[in-house]
């Protein structure tokens, strides 16, 4: 295993332990909302705070971003850790355990190493850029589903909560698959595409955190990543789209052949 894997994956437990400690009593937690539908706890900063202490001691000269303390370091560094200390806070204070921690190594803005760690269930996804992906040091792969009328998907986009799937292009979407889910975490939406739990997800304006370590896994795990024009921009524009590939084929045309509106 990678070194700064192993350091990854080390940070991530440290920060599994603050979060199921404070899991055991959500009652005294302070909430705060950082926007419309978006929380914030001292859980989350305990989180981020612990990861970057472990990382910056094995590598002082590495830059972070982090979702609740942004950028720190140097903004020429050739490494950049991008740390999502608790994505899926909401489900976290209402006890409903899907959630997670992620954490990704950029080398020259490329995922090289990416951890996922899911501290309710124990579960460890990782890659290292070449080497594959792993949950809990077991490689997986994909789904074989070739059928998009059998495909189901995760989803980030406005109205993919509620009965009508959203407008436009992703109602269309969503009318073609047998089944879209929101579970309100990005980057375990993306881990269960590289595990075949998800044949694919969509999502629409998405930050670096959310997706480069999840992005990282689907494709060691012989998914496909593009934005919705089908290249490479999915990291800096935050709409993306992740499957495996013969369900990757189909949804990209039917969002590229739709309506324009979210």
């Amino acid at each position: 295993m990678h070194p700064m894997l192993n350091i990854a994956i080390k940070a991530a437990r440290r920060a599994g332990t603050i979060i199921n400690r404070a899991s055991l009593d959500l009652e005294r937690l302070n909430v705060a909302k950082k926007g419309p539908r978006d929380y914030v706890t001292e859980v989350d900063q305990a989180s981020e705070t612990a990861i970057v202490e472990t990382l910056r001691a094995a590598y002082p000269d590495h830059a972070v971003l982090g979702e609740e303390f942004g950028h720190q370091g140097s903004d020429q560094a050739e490494f950049q850790w991008v740390i999502d200390p608790l994505d899926g806070t909401t489900n976290f204070i209402h006890g409903f355990p899907n959630y997670a921690i992620s954490i990704a190594l950029l080398q020259k803005g490329v995922p090289t190493q990416a951890v996922i760690f899911d501290p309710s269930r124990n579960e460890l996804f990782t890659a290292s850029r070449g080497s594959g992906a792993f949950l809990n040091d077991r490689r997986v792969r994909v789904s074989g589903r070739t059928r998009y009328h059998e495909a189901l998907l995760g989803a980030h986009w406005a109205g993919s909560a509620g009965p009508d799937q959203g407008n436009g292009k992703f109602r269309q979407v969503a009318e073609n698959v047998i089944g879209v889910r929101r579970m309100g975490s990005t980057v375990l939406d993306l881990a269960y595409v590289a595990c075949g739990r998800l044949d694919g997800f969509c999502g629409v304006g998405l930050k670096a955190w959310d997706l480069a370590a999840g992005s990282l896994l689907v494709l060691e795990a012989g998914g496909l990543v593009a934005d919705f024009t089908g290249e490479q921009g999915w990291l800096d524009s935050g709409n993306v789209l992740a499957a495996t590939p013969k369900i990757f084929t189909q949804v990209l045309g039917t969002l590229q052949g739709g309506a324009a509106q979210a």
